[in-house]
């Protein structure tokens, strides 16, 4: 009966393994967008959103259809699990849409002043970092590497407080507005980092370990 229940995960675990290579490219493109004001390419990410949210109710359908042939036990806590990662990887998709928004708001300028390049391209890097983690984490259900999210995530932390050390600055030299861009987009790449962790965490119910 369990082994029955594992063959149905299957398919709702590659669901979510799709929707983390797609929340990846998302913020792979977004960040470009971000960093280049490339005007296209963060309309290519409001998009490609869509097909997130089309396979998160993909993911919600089947784990309801799970939960009706197989309620109960450790069977419900992995199947609401995939709900869980679901709902974290739909948020980390609309997290990189509020980046590319914030680009197409600010072109023909680039949202994020020369004094925050370099910080935003290293943020760019650590979120990428995290979504490639999980999708290899999901993939092959790595403790190891569900386990370096945290470490990970306190990177991204430490950038994003070196982000309001130069924005607080008395020598910051843009202006409220610019420093309002910049709090905002920080927060954005500080969540997405967040929710990676989250994704990171369920991996391990997902599928229980295998007995002997």
């Amino acid at each position: 009966m369990r082994e029955k229940f594992h063959d149905e995960l299957t398919p709702i675990t590659s669901c979510l393994i799709t929707m983390a290579k797609a929340v990846r490219e998302a913020m792979r493109q977004a960040s470009a967008a971000l960093l280049t004001a490339d005007y296209t390419l963060a309309q290519q990410v409001a998009v490609s959103d869509a097909e997130v949210d089309v396979l998160g109710r993909v993911v919600g359908d089947r784990v309801f259809h799970l939960i009706g042939r197989h309620p109960g036990g450790d069977d419900l806590r992995s199947a609401l699990t995939a709900l869980q990662a679901a709902a974290d990887l739909e948020r980390m998709g609309d997290l990189a849409v509020l980046v590319a928004r914030a680009v197409l708001r600010r072109y023909p300028s680039t949202a994020v002043g020369p004094e925050l390049t370099e910080l935003f391209r290293a943020m760019s890097a650590a979120a990428d970092r995290v979504a490639g983690k999980i999708v290899l984490a999901l993939s092959d259900r790595d403790e190891v590497l569900a386990g370096q999210l945290d470490g990970d995530d306190d990177a991204m932390d430490l950038l994003h407080r070196q982000l309001f050390e130069v924005m607080l600055s008395s020598e910051w030299p843009l202006g409220v507005e610019a420093a309002v861009d910049g709090a905002l987009l920080g927060r954005y790449y500080e969540r997405y980092a967040d929710h990676a962790v989250n994704v990171g965490r369920h991996v391990l119910l997902l599928v229980p370990a295998k007995t002997d």
